[in-house]
């Protein structure tokens, strides 16, 4: 982001997405100042999180890593060496296959399978495809690259069922489970108490500092922890990341339903707007993709226009689709997001499609 955008995004006392912009007061208001430190992530509040996140999901333990990135990796190691097996399935957007620089092959000498339609949802029908037996199948729930969309509940226990049918674990990558729970209507423990192991993010939904917790049986969680130490993430104090996912989470959880009514909301008031398209529609989590019949200079326009006039900060500026002449953004909801009427995006929209 260049200067310019810096100094009229620092400027703008309103967002349209998430929690607002980050910054560093809010951020270090999230750390008590009573927290007690770890000493290389044993003890201390980084221990609270890991038990106050075992029980929320249900399972037997879970350790804090400083990323998700190195969280899946650790867990699908560890499966996939105790299975001798190397190979992982997943949909083909998945984080580990788009935004990981090859890191299972290169680092742990594992292949990704994709399965399924890049633009469509894993479904148990497109698991027939897969003859070889993997040593775990990787579920993102919400598909934050479909607009957040789920899979329905029964075809995701189908999933799980032949995962376990063929010997492989079955992995959640969580990073959006709170969003997920509240689109399912179901604690997260019920999601979570499904699969083998579960990955849960901190800064995403619930905002806090960057970091994560990986879930599942003891003695996998514990060969994580040495996996976390080999790939460098036991750092000498990991609480101000812990202090902050734990304030956070205990804040903004029990507001996953309010995000996800707000979502809704957004969606019945700008489908009827001309060259907007809301995915998935209704939305099934607090979060939904918006596509716009403008050009990508044009929205940009827009949204500095929002910005310096109304002091309302939206996007940087959107997603190019295969269509020239169509955008796409990502509109997840938070606390910002409540701020303002349903009235006030509504019009917001309609300037960054070019229908103000």
């Amino acid at each position: 982001m260049d200067d310019d955008l810096t100094a009229l995004r620092a400027a703008c006392d309103r967002s349209l997405t998430g929690h607002g912009e980050w910054r560093a007061d809010q951020l270090l208001a999230t750390i008590p100042a009573d927290a007690a430190p770890d000493r290389y992530g044993d003890g201390g509040v980084v221990t609270e999180l890991e038990t106050e996140v075992a029980g929320l999901l249900g399972l037997p333990a879970a350790a804090y890593l400083p990323s998700g990135v190195m969280a899946q990796q650790a867990a699908l190691r560890v499966h996939a060496d105790r299975r001798g097996r190397r190979t992982v399935v997943c949909h083909p957007e998945s984080h580990l296959i788009r935004h990981e620089e090859q890191a299972f092959e290169r680092l742990h000498g594992m292949v990704l399978r994709p399965v399924g339609d890049r633009h469509g949802l894993l479904l148990r029908a497109g698991l027939d495809a897969v003859a070889e037996q993997p040593a775990a199948l990787l579920v993102e729930l919400p598909q934050r690259d479909l607009g957040g969309q789920l899979p329905p509940w029964a075809d995701l226990v189908e999933q799980v069922a032949w995962a376990r049918e063929r010997g492989a674990a079955a992995h959640l990558d969580g990073a959006r489970l709170w969003e997920a729970s509240a689109g399912y209507d179901r604690t997260p423990a019920e999601i979570a108490g499904l699969f083998d192991t579960a990955y849960v993010s901190f800064y995403k939904g619930i905002g806090a500092l960057a970091g994560c917790c990986l879930a599942g049986p003891d003695d996998v969680v514990g060969e994580v922890r040495e996996w976390r130490r080999r790939l460098g993430g036991t750092l000498f104090g990991m609480w101000p990341g812990a202090a902050s996912a734990l304030t956070s989470l205990r804040r903004r959880l029990p507001l996953m339903p309010a995000y996800l009514q707000r979502a809704r909301e957004i969606a019945d008031a700008v489908r009827d707007l001309p060259g907007v398209a809301v995915v998935p529609d209704p939305p099934q989590t607090p979060m939904l993709h918006l596509l716009l019949r403008t050009t990508p200079d044009a929205f940009t326009a827009a949204a500095r226009a929002l910005a310096a006039d109304e002091g309302l900060w939206t996007w940087p500026q959107a997603v190019p689709t295969g269509d020239p002449a169509v955008v796409r953004v990502e509109l997840p909801v938070g606390d910002a997001t409540l701020a303002l009427t349903v009235v006030e995006i509504r019009t917001a929209i309609a300037e960054l499609a070019g229908r103000g």
